[in-house]
């Protein structure tokens, strides 16, 4: 038997996994998918016939969720593809700070303030016109792989 203290350093990330595998062959279009590193939404699956060598092929084109940006990718049909857990949430906006930041009211009662304005003009100039006329305004936020955005906003009426 052993006297000695053993030590160790974790460095694991105790939360749940950022992506999901599945059968590339499963994937269909508006799914998600991973591609290059970066949450895409799907716009466009083909897949090509098994050729002399055997695997039939997928072709994605996907649209980056955060940045919307094209992207593409050839994958194997029966080889696993990497799939983002995507999570669309509502919040009240309470407040829009000066350096771009806002103010929102979780469900639960406590304020979210690490999220910045949408980068998209349409929804910017939407959410700061609302704001300046005093309305209640709801914004939903989309999560996946670690980044958060505002995706929509939704008008509840004036405040009272």
């Amino acid at each position: 038997m052993s006297d000695e203290e053993h030590h160790f350093e974790s460095k694991a990330d105790a939360g749940a996994s950022k992506t999901y595998p599945q059968q590339a062959g499963a994937i269909r279009k508006s799914g998600y998918i991973v591609i290059k590193n970066r949450p895409c939404k799907v716009v466009e699956v083909s897949t090509s016939k098994t050729g002399k060598h055997g695997h039939a092929k997928c072709h994605f084109v996907g649209i980056d969720i955060f940045n919307g940006k094209k992207l593409e990718d050839i994958v194997p049909s029966s080889h696993n593809c990497d799939v983002p857990h995507v999570n669309r949430t509502d919040y009240q906006l309470i407040d829009i700070s000066e350096d771009g930041f806002v103010s929102l009211l979780t469900e639960n009662g406590n304020t979210k303030d690490d999220l910045r304005l949408p980068t998209d003009d349409n929804l910017l100039s939407q959410i700061k016109d609302g704001f300046g006329e005093g309305k209640d305004l709801v914004v939903s936020v989309m999560s996946a792989m670690g980044e958060e955005q505002i995706c929509a906003l939704k008008d509840i009426g004036p405040k009272n």
